[in-house]
Parts: structure tokens; C-alpha cells; sequence
């Protein structure tokens, strides 16, 4: 067990600085030593010698010239008793905190500015950063392990240049607030990035930065190394997902990839790809990460979702996403949960949705496959007016905060109106902490709900009968989920199917969906039909009974 010493030092006798830092640390099994305020240096240094703590966290809020002078009595005493070795904190206001950061033995300070979690996982991981650069961990897993309890908080970021957006990585990165900063690329570099000659100069900077040569990567990944080092990711491409992946993997350390199953294809025109090849090509590229230890997140279920898909079907998608990353090794599999999708769909039966993904996903886990649960606020949501975005914001994150997330991607309240800087960006995560904040103190757990049980149990049932339809068009394969031609026939044929796919798209369109009770159901002559009688209608034998 570590030892912590405490007091407020000289004639400071504020004691609620130091008194709640104490109570933080006999909360992380910190052995405490509390010497109250007021207590001369003279004695603190005794009081070192005499019990060896492994830290010494000290406090002074008066003004910033006695600040100093005291700071100093301090840091002789200390050298003249070879005390250098320990670990020593400073608590005390903005003006003192100043004063404090000039002495080179006093490795933390802390000014009232920060967030409660800087406090707690600085008592936890003080040891484990490096103590020189006070690097925080470089991978997913071990970030999120040093973070704990509070969730990685993620933005995206993609600025109309390459200088511009390097200048906001800095800031952002200088600010702390962000675990993960993701590159977002304009669709020039995610389409043809290896093919130049292709891309469509007008549309330069559009939808992300003009990412064009691997020294731009290089340069937003070196812009991150300061502040909190955040974890550096970027989007994939929509063609050459392989190749950008090992380009992703040199040069920003990437933290995830974020691989489709098998959109950017013909599904939805984002890239120049055969269904069928896509699906080959993203499989390829996900296995080609797993096998090189990146975690991989298959973002499939919310784009389905974004075309007004129905409840059922994207619980089902998410479970056979997951069912390929179990079946490719990937190690840590990233599951990102877009709220507010469609933007009428109640809180309750979003959360109904959500946790029957959940649910779903969890039989897959075992010691190898593990989920990592990412939660967002879908931007159909979000109004073109700044203070309802805002709104928006905070009661989407406050109620995703029942699903327990690893990562918080939060999206900034301007993307409605435009590309979010860093200060939008800073300004939403503060929101967010906020929120936070709140909903950690303690709420009653709502996931008891009857409604909210009793929806996730119907969607669970019809989402395994879209599955097992899958599996009826795959049965000469003995793991037909993965097969990329039952899946590509389960789109051709209409298992897989939404309305926003309607005459563009080699998917069917022929489904119609509704808000019913807060829900997103299916709807056929204007009556709402079951998952049964859709996939009946289909001409698929769905009658066995299937568990919850």
C-alpha cells in the first residue's frame, strides 16, 4: 500500500483542498498521514523523514509572494535532508498554483481548474507513465485501464487544410481533455489517396483535410505528441482499406481501425466497388489489423441505421459484425452505440435498442474477444440552432451514460451548421463533463424499466430471426455469417434492406419503416408487422421458437 502525507503548509489554514484530495486517495488505498493545516515547514519535513512517505501532497492558497517565500523554506528543507526522491504535490489556487510550477520538485499541480477524473487517475497512474515526459499509455486497452473509472473521450477533426488542422491538434492536444483525436479525411483522400490522379480538385478539403502525402499524417501525428499525448486514429478509406490501414498503423500509431462489412461499395456509392468484392475486401482488411494488434471497430450497424433501417435489423447487423470480428481474432473489438437514430426515436426505446445490441454482442465474449463499448450522439439529431444542438448534446450523452461506455465520442453541437474547430470541440467535451458529473453522482437506473425490458426482449427475438434467415440462405457453409456471398445475397434478396437505400443502391429499398411508441418498427399498408411476417413475406421459414 502507498503512503500519502498531507497538510497545508506555513499559515495557510484552508484544509478543503487538501482534506478532499485525502479523501480521493483513501478511495485509490493510499495509507494516509493527515497533518491538518497551518503546520509549519519545519515540522512537514519531520514528519517526512519520520514516516517515509512514497508521496507528499502540500497546500498553501494565500497570496503568491508569500507563496514563493514559503515554497522555498520547503524545497531547502528538503534538499538539505536528501528528500528529493519522493513524489511531492502541490494543491492551492490559480495565483499560488503559478507560483508552485517554477519549483522543480513538485511534480503535479493542481489549481481548481481541472476535472475531478485528472485528480483520480493521476493517484492512479502516477507510476505508470513514463516520469521524464509523463507519456500516458499508447494503446487502446492500457489507456482505457489508466483512465478508469471514467470513459476515453474521443472527437474527430478535419479542417479545411492541413496547417489549420495540425494548429488544432496542438491545441487540443495542449488542452487534456481529449483521449483520442480521429482524422477525418475529405473523401478525395478516403477514395483515391493511392490513386492521385483521380481525385477532383474542386473538391479539395471536402468533408475532412486534404490529406495527399504521407508526411501530412506524419505531421498531425508529431502536432499530438504534447500536452496528454492523446491517441492519434483516422478514418478508413473507401478503397484500399489494406493498404491505408498499414499506412495508418506507421504513421499515426492508430489507435483502431474503423472498417465497414459492406458499405463504401455499390450498397451506397462511396466508393467504386462490386458489393460482393467489398465485402472480400473489407473482411481482408480487418484480418490483415487483428493480425497486426490493432483493435477494430466494424462500423456497419449505425450506417444501416442512418438509412432508417429498422430496430431489429440493426441489432442484427451488429451481432453478425461482431460474429466477424470474433471470427478474424480481433482481440478488442470497438462497438460504437449512435444514439438518436433516427432523431425521433424515444429515449427509452433507444436504450431498448442498445442494450439488446449489447446483450447480443456479449454471447460472443470469451478471454480473447472482448467488447469495447463507444457511445455517440447521432448528427441527424442535432439542430442547425447552437443552443438546441447544445441541449441535444447533454441529454443524449446523460441518458448513453446508462450503457456504461469505454469511449464517449462526442460530436461537437456545431457539426449541424459547420466542421467543428477546436474550440467547439473543447467547449462540447466540457458539456459532456459536465454531464458527467451529474449522472455519476447517483440517478435512479431506469434500465429496470418494464417498457425498456420489454422492448429489448422483442427486438432481441426478431433480430436472431434475421439472422437465422441468414443463415437459412447460407446453409451448405458452416459459418454462413461470415460468408461474403450469403451476405451479399441477403442484401440482393432483402433480409438486409431500409428505406434510405431506395433507387440507388444495388440493396432492394422496398421496406418501410416508422416511429411507433417511441420506436422504429416496420410498416406495411400503414400497420406495423412483425419481423416474422416481413421475412415470411419474403419467403423465408422463420416458425421456430427462438430464445430472448
Amino acid at each position: 500500500m502507498k503512503k500519502i502525507l498531507l497538510a497545508a503548509l506555513g499559515n495557510c489554514v484552508h484544509s478543503a483542498g487538501i482534506y478532499n484530495f485525502m479523501k480521493l486517495a483513501e478511495k485509490e488505498n493510499y495509507e494516509i498521514i493527515y497533518m491538518g493545516s497551518a503546520v509549519p515547514v519545519a515540522k512537514v519535513i519531520d514528519a517526512i523523514i519520520e514516516s517515509q512517505p512514497d508521496m507528499i501532497s502540500v497546500g498553501y492558497r494565500l497570496s503568491a509572494i508569500s507563496a514563493k517565500s514559503i515554497l522555498e523554506e520547503f524545497q531547502n528543507g528538503i534538499i538539505k535532508n536528501n528528500l528529493l526522491d519522493k513524489i511531492y504535490i502541490f494543491g492551492g489556487t490559480v495565483e499560488t498554483g503559478k507560483i508552485a510550477k517554477k519549483f522543480d520538485f513538485i511534480k503535479k499541480v493542481f489549481d481548481g481548474t481541472e476535472e475531478i477524473e485528472e485528480v483520480i487517475y493521476f493517484l492512479k497512474n502516477q507510476d505508470r507513465c513514463d516520469r521524464d515526459n509523463k507519456i500516458p499509455p499508447q494503446n487502446l486497452r492500457e489507456r482505457m485501464d489508466y483512465k478508469k473509472p471514467f470513459p476515453l473521450i474521443r472527437h474527430h477533426l478535419g479542417l479545411e487544410t492541413i496547417q489549420d488542422t495540425i494548429e488544432d491538434v496542438k491545441k487540443l492536444s495542449d488542452s487534456g481533455l481529449l483521449d483520442i483525436i480521429s482524422i477525418a479525411p475529405d473523401q478525395n483522400c478516403q477514395q483515391y489517396f493511392f490513386e492521385p490522379k483521380k481525385m477532383i480538385e474542386k473538391e479539395k478539403g471536402a468533408g475532412g483535410v486534404p490529406i495527399r502525402r504521407k508526411e501530412d499524417l506524419e505531421k498531425l501525428y508529431q502536432a499530438s505528441r504534447r500536452g496528454n499525448y492523446p491517441l492519434m486514429r483516422c478514418y478508413s478509406g473507401t478503397n484500399n482499406l489494406l493498404r491505408l490501414s498499414a499506412l495508418l498503423k506507421e504513421t499515426l500509431n492508430n489507435a483502431w481501425a474503423a472498417i465497414p462489412l459492406m458499405w463504401y461499395s455499390d450498397l451506397d456509392r462511396r466508393a467504386e466497388r462490386d458489393l460482393l468484392d467489398a465485402i472480400k475486401e473489407n473482411q481482408e482488411a480487418i484480418k490483415w489489423n487483428a493480425q497486426n494488434h490493432i483493435p477494430v471497430e466494424i462500423n456497419e450497424s449505425h450506417q444501416w441505421a442512418l438509412r432508417y433501417a429498422h430496430d431489429a435489423l440493426e441489432v442484427a447487423i451488429a451481432y453478425i459484425v461482431g460474429y466477424n470480428a470474433k471470427y478474424f481474432k480481433v482481440k478488442d473489438f470497438v462497438m460504437q452505440f449512435m444514439l438518436c437514430t433516427p432523431p425521433s426515436i424515444s429515449p427509452k426505446m433507444d436504450l431498448a435498442k442498445m442494450l439488446a445490441k449489447i446483450e447480443l454482442i456479449k454471447e460472443l465474449e470469451d478471454d480473447y474477444f472482448k467488447i469495447i463499448k463507444m457511445v455517440r450522439t447521432g448528427l441527424l439529431s442535432y439542430s442547425a440552432d447552437p443552443y438546441t444542438s447544445k441541449g441535444q448534446l447533454a441529454g443524449s450523452m446523460f441518458y448513453g451514460n446508462y450503457l456504461e461506455p469505454d469511449i464517449l465520442h462526442i460530436v461537437a453541437y456545431c457539426e449541424a451548421i459547420h466542421r467543428a474547430t477546436a474550440k467547439e470541440i473543447i467547449e462540447s467535451v466540457k458539456i459532456v463533463k459536465g454531464v458527467l458529473r451529474l449522472a455519476n453522482a447517483g440517478i435512479p437506473n431506469y434500465l429496470y424499466d418494464k417498457e425498456i425490458i420489454n422492448r429489448k426482449n422483442i427486438i432481441k427475438k426478431e433480430a436472431r430471426l434475421i439472422i437465422k434467415a441468414i443463415q437459412q440462405l447460407g446453409r451448405e457453409y458452416k459459418n454462413p455469417l461470415i460468408e461474403a456471398e450469403v451476405l451479399y445475397n441477403a442484401v440482393k434478396l432483402g433480409v438486409l434492406d431500409a428505406p434510405g437505400l431506395k433507387g440507388f443502391s444495388v440493396a432492394n429499398g422496398n421496406i418501410c419503416t416508422e416511429i411507433d411508441n417511441g420506436a422504429h418498427v416496420i410498416v406495411k399498408n400503414g400497420k406495423v408487422i412483425s419481423e416474422r411476417e416481413r421475412l415470411q413475406d419474403l419467403g423465408f421459414d422463420v416458425s421456430e421458437k427462438l430464445k430472448n
